[in-house]
Parts: structure tokens; sequence; C-alpha cells
């Protein structure tokens, strides 16, 4: 076994997943394109020593289907050698592919490869490519089948968190990443997407809302009520008899928002990296995937966490930086709750309540943000983890260096 190094992180801005998002009209091959050309032309790569590139990839259907990271690397111009891959872990998707990536270089299978992954949530919508879970009776009745809201709404319910408390998070996370923003902390890793002339369609991230106040919030109906109505909350206080009701308080504000985007994570080993005169930032010290209680399904990142943190020798008091996608904010609450991890280590540049969650890419996303985060303040390790449908938590902990 070898040590495998990040040596660089890019991502595009996020774009509304909407038909009047500045993305809509780019497709998810062009920004996993972009994303490897920036790899590319950033560090000056002899790419026929990238030996693959693992892409996550939520909804692998129509335009976006198929083995896209491969033809991604076919479109950016990269050696024919270089293998690509499509990877689905739900949310956790773009960690996945990094870590798979990395579970690569540490194996010796590959000397170089990239991790990452795109998803157009404009263009393909969520839940298009389906699946037996939501509507085969014979697996939804057994696992206690609920849409991720109802879990959200259950977290926040049976562990204690309040309308008020998640609608302060969002509030802080939109606080949080428009001033890392306006301070140039995202500079060095976000690309701007392009169109064929050359010309910038987006270089920032579309959906956030900084005006956003716990009035404005306030104002806004809870999204899962009227599905928990329908039927989920009967299924989900079967499974969870000790909490007597629901109550229902995520919304669009509070919840993460629906966005294109892609992200690209550059792996390998030392001598490689030497060889292409690159110079390593962090070192990969621990990975880990778990299985959670599917009816609930959000409390995965607390459980990977600490098995990635055993995995590591550490405990959550030797992190310095945490990265939790913001799926819902009870998902974050719930996990600071769970650790003891104070809110000034948790996402400190925001997340994706304010700047959105392009499914698959997310995960190299973050793990980016934390990275430079990590360099800005002078700072040495990371925990990058999100919660995933179905039950589970994927994890990953980097080191500077």
């Amino acid at each position: 076994m070898t040590d495998c190094y990040v040596y660089d992180t890019v991502r595009t801005p996020r774009g509304k997943g909407k038909k009047d998002g500045a993305l809509h009209e780019v497709t998810a091959l062009e920004l996993g394109t972009q994303v490897l050309k920036a790899l590319r032309d950033r560090n000056g790569l002899d790419t026929s020593r990238v030996d693959d590139v693992v892409f996550g990839c939520v909804d692998p259907i129509g335009e976006q289907g198929s083995d896209i990271a491969r033809i991604a690397v076919l479109n950016a111009d990269y050696a024919d050698t270089t293998a690509g891959v499509q990877v689905n872990r739900f949310c956790a998707s773009g960690l996945e592919a990094c870590n798979m990536a990395a579970a690569k270089v540490m194996c010796g299978e590959a000397d170089m490869a990239i991790g990452g992954g795109v998803e157009s949530m404009s263009r393909v919508g969520m839940g298009a490519s389906g699946g037996a879970w939501a509507t085969d009776p014979a697996i939804a009745f057994k696992s206690y089948f609920t849409p991720q809201g109802i879990g959200a709404d259950l977290v926040a319910t049976k562990y204690g968190f309040s309308r008020a408390d998640v609608d302060g998070y969002a509030i802080e996370s939109q606080k949080r990443a428009a001033n890392s923003w306006e301070q140039g902390y995202f500079k060095k890793s976000v690309i701007p997407v392009r169109d064929i002339n050359g010309l910038t369609i987006l270089d920032h991230d579309e959906h956030m809302r900084p005006d956003a106040t716990m009035q404005s919030l306030a104002a806004l109906t809870p999204s899962f009520a009227s599905l928990g109505e329908f039927a989920f909350d009967g299924v989900a206080l079967e499974r969870y008899p000790e909490v007597e009701e629901i109550v229902h308080i995520h919304h669009a504000g509070n919840s993460s928002g629906i966005v294109d985007g892609a992200s690209g994570v550059l792996l390998g080993n030392l001598d490689t990296g030497k060889a292409m005169g690159l110079k390593p930032r962090a070192r990969i010290r621990a990975m880990a995937s778990i299985g959670s209680e599917p009816c609930i399904m959000l409390t995965g990142p607390a459980d990977v966490s600490r098995k990635a943190l055993k995995k590591a020798g550490m405990r959550p008091e030797d992190i310095d930086l945490y990265e939790l996608n913001e799926a819902f904010a009870s998902v974050v609450l719930r996990m600071m709750q769970a650790l003891d991890i104070s809110h000034d280590k948790m996402n400190v540049n925001g997340g994706a309540i304010a700047m959105g969650h392009p499914l698959g890419a997310t995960g190299g996303m973050i793990l980016g943000t934390v990275l430079d985060e990590l360099e800005r303040r002078d700072l040495n390790t990371a925990l990058i983890t999100l919660c995933v449908g179905a039950g589970m938590g994927t994890a990953t902990i980097i080191e500077r260096v």
C-alpha cells in the first residue's frame, strides 16, 4: 500500500437547476469536460499518465447516461489510454468517486487518477433514473421506505430540533456562503463555465439567497407535511414508535438547493506527482462508507465519521474543520449534536442550503472547499462526509502536507 495525495481540486459554479438557470443549456458532458480540461491545463498534465477518471452521477440517464466519465475523458481530449467510470452512491457519489480513485492509487492499480462528479439537475430531473426502492412494494414495505424529507423531519423531531433551529442554521449558511464569495475564498478552485466561443456563462454560485431572514423563512410552508399526511408519517411512526408525532419543519429555505455543476479532484502517488512537477497539497488519511437505518435515512454521517476516525486513530476533537453536505438543516444539527462539534468548525464557508447540491458532484466540491480553507487558515485536518439515500454515509479524512 502507498499513500495517496491530493494535488488539485476544481469545481464549476453551481447554476440554478431550473429552465431559467444559467447552466440549463450546458450539458452534463460539457460540465464534466470543462472540469477535466481545467485540471489538465492548470497542472500541465501529461494525460497519458492519468490512469482513470471516476465520476459520480446519481441519475445516469439520457444525455448524462451510460459512462459519462469515459465520454468526458474523450471530449476533453485526454489520452485514449485514460479510462473512465461512473459510480452512483446517491448524494455521496462525488466523494465515493474520490475515495475509489484514491483507493486505486493506494493499492497500486493507478499512479494518478481523478475523482469527482457531475449532475445537470435542470436537464435531467432528480429521480429520472427510477429505481425499485420507491416503486416496488416488496422492498418498500420491508424497509419502511419514506421520502428523504420525511426522514429529515423525523430527525428533527426525534432529536429535538425546532423550526427556529433549522431556520437559524439556514440563515447562517447563507451568511457564510455570501461572505466567502465576497472575500474571494472560492477563487482558487472555482472555474467559470464558458460557451463554445470562450465567453463566460457563469462564474458564481447562482442559487444563494443572502437576503434571507428568519421572518422570510417563517413565511414558507413545510414542504413534506402533505406527503406525511398521505401515508409516510404512518410508515415512519411504525418504524419509530417512540415518536408520538412527526413535526414537519423543513422547506425550500432550509433544505439543499437543486442545481447543476461538476467537480474534479486530482489524486496520485508521490513519485508520479514529483515526476510531473506537482506539489501535493494533502494526504488521504482515511476513508469509510457505512449503511444506516433506511427509514430515517439521514443519520449516517455521524456513524461513518466515527468509523473513519477510528481507522485514522483520531477523535472528533482532532479534526480542525468539518464539511457535511447540507441536505437538510437537521442533518447537520444532528451530526454536531452526536459528535459534539461546534458550529465554528462545521461548514465554515456555508453549504448546500445556500449554494445548492448537484447530486453527483457535491462530494468532490466540498472536499476542495475544505482543503482551500485549511490552507487559508493554516490548519491541518478535515473530515468530509455526506448523508446518503437508502440509509448510508461516506466520509474522507484529509491531512495537509
